[in-house]
């Protein structure tokens, strides 16, 4: 006689605030050291029964290249890598105000012209989102659903099969099978993973809608992002009117990419040429400099801020706004001891104007700049750029992509750029090379007299 499965009842514990798995109850996760976050969840494991599948070589398998959907939105098809891959799931994470809602629902108005696009809500009834897409304009085709139960959003997907579907937001999903509020890890969890199974099979390109926690990623990451296709985050301050797309994970495209968005009364307005709303920066002024950093295939001018100031704390500040802490200290040891200056006892504050995080090492000179402006009293030359890679022997290491970036800076205007030896314009910008951040900060800045190695 067959052995017959059975079902085996799991119990454990996982933490609301990171997805972490347990079998016994912690009063702190052990993973993110919240405390009070573990909660029971039942699971059930069938063992036995389970038949063989057979196995295929990787030269049998056909691999169909599917030709992607634009959104219409320039800019969010720009960090999906050239538009929508049909029956993908994207995780669209934020903070609450940011305009996710808005971007997506903007997408799906110009989706709607060509392709069946549904929407559906479980944070907003279908007249809020009407006095939205009144605002908005175009979205009178998208299709709507206010539904929160997941069963239901489930066989509507599979009887309608639309092209290209929102949830917002995931959080908001229920399942009567798990035993667990919604909003759980269990909930998002298998939320995700019906979705999933449901869009591939149905062929439905899948916006999910994330919240965000306290410390900004995406609630429950280890459950969703190793789930979905694609991981959008969309960044800005809710009292500013730019907002910033990146992309985290995507398997069809490069995570390096970025989306440069301005929130207008009619919506979010893609800027095609952000460079001009963040690089420009007045002539003269002390502890400003004008850094060419790359995202992506996207070269980007940004200014940056930098303000020294003595200080009587045994251990002086070190902050940085849109520029890595840890990247900010390294530059300021590399200025204090290959171009002597005198930081020691001084806070040093750094900022990115306009709300941009850079994550970029091409960035480092124009940082250092900023610094060392500030700390000499010495404004950079008039319509100077900069570009390259600190060493910490002192030396300057080339920056990838010059020739974008020395166009870039072209197109600006700018007359000269601060690059790493070596660094060759194809462009009637002049190249300011130095070898050293000595050299760079002796170059750049006016009047400057100090010799330096």
């Amino acid at each position: 006689m067959a052995a017959m499965a059975k079902a085996k009842a799991v119990v454990q514990f996982a933490c609301s605030e990171c997805g972490y798995s347990t079998g016994r109850w912690f009063g702190r996760c052990p993973s993110c050291g919240s405390f009070g976050t573990l909660a029971e969840e039942a699971l059930s494991r069938t063992s036995g029964g389970a038949e063989p599948k057979p196995l295929l070589r990787l030269a049998d398998v056909s691999g169909e290249e599917l030709g992607r959907i634009s959104t219409g939105v320039t800019e969010l098809d720009r960090v999906l890598g050239g538009g929508l891959v049909p029956a993908s799931l994207v995780l669209v994470g934020g903070e609450p105000g940011v305009g996710k809602s808005t971007l997506l629902l903007s997408a799906l108005g110009h989706l709607s012209h060509s392709r069946r696009a549904l929407l559906v809500t479980g944070e907003e009834s279908a007249a809020q989102v009407k006095l939205r897409a009144e605002r908005l304009g175009g979205a009178e085709r998208v299709e709507i659903l206010a539904e929160t139960e997941l069963e239901a959003i489930c066989a509507t997907l599979e009887t309608e099969r639309p092209d290209v579907c929102v949830i917002d937001s995931v959080q908001t999903l229920y399942s009567a099978e798990v035993g667990s509020a919604p909003g759980s890890v269990a909930q998002v969890r298998e939320a995700a993973a019906r979705l999933m199974r449901v869009a591939k099979a149905a062929g439905v390109a899948l916006f999910l809608v994330g919240h965000v926690t306290k410390d900004g990623a995406v609630a429950g990451p280890r459950v969703l992002e190793h789930l979905v296709d694609c991981v959008l985050h969309f960044e800005g301050d809710r009292y500013r009117a730019h907002r910033i797309l990146r992309a985290a994970k995507n398997r069809f495209g490069s995570t390096n990419e970025l989306g440069v968005f301005e929130m207008t009364a009619t919506g979010l307005q893609g800027l095609p040429d952000p460079s001009e709303l963040f690089g420009r920066s007045a002539g003269g002024e002390v502890g400003a400099a004008v850094a060419c950093v790359l995202e992506g295939t996207r070269p980007l001018l940004l200014e940056i801020q930098a303000l020294v100031s003595p200080t009587e704390l045994a251990m002086p500040r070190r902050v940085a706004t849109g520029v890595d802490p840890r990247r900010l200290a390294m530059i300021v040891a590399v200025l204090a001891r290959h171009a002597r200056l005198a930081l020691g006892q001084a806070d040093i504050f750094v900022n990115v104007a306009g709300g941009v995080r850079i994550d970029e090492p091409g960035a480092d000179l124009g940082v250092a700049l900023a610094v060392a402006s500030a700390a000499r009293g010495l404004p950079v030359r008039p319509a100077t750029g900069a570009f390259g890679e600190l060493g910490l022997t002192g030396r300057l290491r080339p920056a990838t992509q010059a020739g974008r970036r020395l166009a870039e800076c072209e197109k600006l205007g700018l007359d000269a750029v601060v690059a790493p030896a070596g660094t060759e314009s194809a462009c009637r910008v002049h190249v300011l090379t130095a070898e050293t951040v000595g050299r760079a900060v002796a170059s750049a800045l006016e009047e400057e007299t100090v010799d330096v190695a």
